[in-house]
């Protein structure tokens, strides 16, 4: 590891995914760039696209990207990998939501999965317009 990995990538302490499972798909040879292996530019649309189903949900709203942080590209993805996206809830604010990212492969020789990528993605609640809007957060329970 170089220092610039040290200073960007947490170490890797997680064994099994965080989080609720968002999407699964397999990495396919068209997916890949010039050395075989998986595009960094196609894994990060899966995980987008998790993070997106699980934004929408806990808005119960449409929901577009307005930012992406933190991401750390641990491993690299090879063709027959099959794909994992788990999102994990950070906050909620007034119309954003900031979900963790984690994506985890299985190889195809391999019983374990790896953490091969993770990031912060916000989403912000959108109305029919497309204008941001308020996140309709459900009351917290009346305790007796």
């Amino acid at each position: 590891m170089t220092d610039t990995q040290a200073v960007h990538t947490p170490p890797l302490a997680e064994t099994e995914p965080c989080g609720d499972l968002c999407t699964r798909t397999l990495a396919m040879p068209a997916d890949t760039n010039q050395n075989g292996d998986i595009f960094g530019g196609w894994l990060l649309s899966q995980m987008d696209i998790g993070g997106g189903v699980c934004a929408s949900k806990l808005a119960k709203s449409r929901t577009v990207t307005v930012a992406i942080e933190a991401m750390n590209f641990r491993k690299p993805v090879y063709v027959g990998d099959l794909v994992s996206v788990h999102a994990n809830l950070v906050k909620i604010g007034r119309t954003s939501i900031t979900v963790h990212i984690e994506a985890w492969v299985l190889r195809r020789k391999e019983m374990q999965s790896i953490l091969v990528t993770d990031g912060n993605f916000t989403y912000v609640s959108i109305d029919e317009q497309g204008h941001p809007q308020a996140i309709k957060q459900d009351p917290p329970p009346i305790s007796a």
